[in-house]
């Protein structure tokens, strides 16, 4: 069978990970007790994801001239990730995130876009016939939204189906977001930035979820960690459940949630099964330290993943 294709838009990071007891407050300096250095940014990791599923994947996005970009591309290339439109530049650097994992699993991020703000309307044109040739595009909120937009319209012209992981979380942001987003994935707390409400119960998740219908997106997903996600099209309201796993490093869940979401979908499955198998993925990975490093591969996992 033909690999499905699928197109990634997005953020190209390097991680810098620091391990500690728990997470500073403010003002606070802690000693670590490990440090570890990784591939990151949303729209890499996404991409990396779906490729250790068996993806054929398409990478759009921007690094630095530096030894951080070179290492990105090295890594895409291992993977089997197309780079034709990864640019490089000498106007910036490329980005970063600093992160800090406590013995709980918990994380603070701290993002430097660098490159990835450089990225242009022309070079997302470049890529047309690409994605139009993808059955699936992702898209996030970590590189210029003017960006992420031209994107989504060019996906919509060509008929390809969109995923939008409006992260980080924008309040006010323009409703043809929604509109050309098929599946839009927030989580709660970017569902409270992007509804400007407040999301305790289920009834308020439910309630936030048609409101991102009434902006204009075919079905939202709104991921709950350990409980799992929220399905909501105009047809359904479904929980899907995540299995129970102790956590070691949630750094990179939702990019894998979303890799994966969009692997199935790709293949053809329904969005309450596509949701069914990422949530199983994304506890393989919290299982693991790292963010890239805890995905696991196609080989890892049973048949039942992968039909």
């Amino acid at each position: 069978m033909d690999k499905v294709k699928i197109c990634v838009v997005g953020s190209c990071n390097t991680d810098l990970m620091s391990y500690v007891e728990r997470l500073p407050r403010m003002g606070e300096t802690l000693h670590g007790n490990s440090f570890k250095m990784g591939f990151g940014g949303k729209g890499a990791n996404q991409a990396v994801m779906a490729s250790r599923l068996g993806a054929e994947v398409v990478m759009i996005g921007k690094v630095g001239k530096d030894i951080f970009g070179e290492n990105t591309l090295r890594n895409f290339r291992s993977l089997s990730i197309d780079t034709r439109y990864v640019m490089s530049t000498d106007r910036a650097f490329s980005g970063v995130a600093t992160i800090s994992v406590d013995r709980e699993g918990n994380n603070a991020i701290v993002i430097v876009s660098g490159a990835n703000d450089l990225i242009s309307e022309e070079e997302i044109e470049q890529a047309r016939d690409d994605i139009a040739k993808s059955a699936v595009m992702i898209c996030q909120l970590e590189i210029p939204p003017e960006i992420t937009l031209k994107a989504l319209r060019v996906a919509r012209e060509e008929g390809v189906m969109t995923i939008l992981n409006p992260a980080p979380a924008r309040f006010g942001l323009p409703d043809e977001f929604y509109k050309l987003s098929d599946i839009l994935c927030p989580n709660e707390s970017e569902t409270e930035i992007l509804t400007g409400k407040t999301v305790r119960t289920a009834d308020d998740l439910e309630q936030a979820g048609m409101v991102f219908l009434e902006r204009g997106v075919k079905a939202a997903v709104i991921t709950l960690g350990e409980r799992g996600c929220l399905l909501i099209t105009e047809q359904e309201r479904k929980y899907v459940p995540a299995k129970k796993v102790k956590a070691l490093d949630t750094t990179g869940a939702g990019d894998a949630f979303i890799g994966s979401m969009a692997f199935y979908l790709a293949k053809g499955k329904s969005l309450a099964e596509s949701t069914l198998k990422a949530n199983a993925i994304a506890a393989l990975s919290v299982q693991a330290y790292g963010t890239q490093s805890s995905f696991p591969e196609a080989s890892d996992l049973a048949d039942d993943y992968l039909d």
